[in-house]
C-alpha cells in the first residue's frame, strides 16, 4: 500500500483512518468486505479522510484556552509580561507566546531587556516578532503541517516579520 497520510491498515480486513485535532480524535474503520474490496475501501478512506480535513480546518476551537492573567496584548496565545529576576533585582519585559507541540503546552519568550532600558523599537520588535510566531503556529496547524520553531533563534537580530515567504505562511 502507497503511504496515505491518517491512513493505517493495522490488519488484513481494512484501513483505519485517524486524525487528532486539539486532542480530540477523529476515526472510522473501512472494512475490505463492507467497501467490495481493497482498492474500494481505501478510495473510501481517503474520501472521508479529505472531508474530515475540510470540516476541521473550519473548526474555531484550535487554541487551548489562554492563562487568564495572559491576556494582555490582545492576540490569542500572546502575552506582555514584566518578569522580576530577584538574583539581579531588575525587570524584564517579555512577550511570551503559548502554543502547543506533541500534544503539551509550550510557551517562547521574546525577552525585550530590562524594564528601565528599553527603547519603543526594541519592544515594537519583540511584540511583531511574538505576533508572527503564533501565526506561523496557527498557519501550520491549520494546514496539518508541522511547525518548525527553530527558525525564531536569532530574532533579536534578524527582523523575520519582514520577511515575506514568513508573512505569507
Amino acid at each position: 500500500m502507497a503511504k496515505h497520510k491518517h491512513i493505517t491498515e493495522p490488519d488484513a480486513f481494512g484501513y483505519q483512518v485517524r486524525i487528532v485535532r486539539r486532542g480530540k480524535e477523529n476515526s472510522r474503520y473501512f472494512s475490505h468486505r463492507l467497501w467490495g474490496g481493497k482498492v474500494k475501501s481505501l478510495k473510501a478512506a481517503i474520501a472521508w479522510r479529505d472531508q474530515m480535513l475540510v470540516a476541521l480546518k473550519g473548526s474555531r476551537t484550535r487554541f487551548l484556552k489562554p492563562p487568564k492573567n495572559k491576556t494582555t496584548t490582545g492576540v490569542t496565545g500572546v502575552s506582555r509580561t514584566i518578569k522580576y529576576d530577584h538574583r539581579k533585582n531588575k525587570s524584564y519585559l517579555c512577550y511570551t507566546v503559548f502554543w502547543v507541540k506533541n500534544g503539551k503546552s509550550r510557551n517562547k519568550t521574546f525577552q525585550v531587556g530590562n524594564v528601565e532600558k528599553v527603547s519603543a523599537d526594541d519592544e515594537l520588535h519583540a511584540f511583531r516578532t511574538a505576533r508572527l510566531f503564533r501565526s506561523c503556529y496557527e498557519f501550520a496547524i491549520d494546514n496539518d503541517l508541522p511547525f518548525n520553531d527553530g527558525r525564531f533563534v536569532g530574532w533579536k537580530k534578524t527582523r523575520l516579520y519582514e520577511d515575506p515567504s514568513l508573512v505569507a505562511a
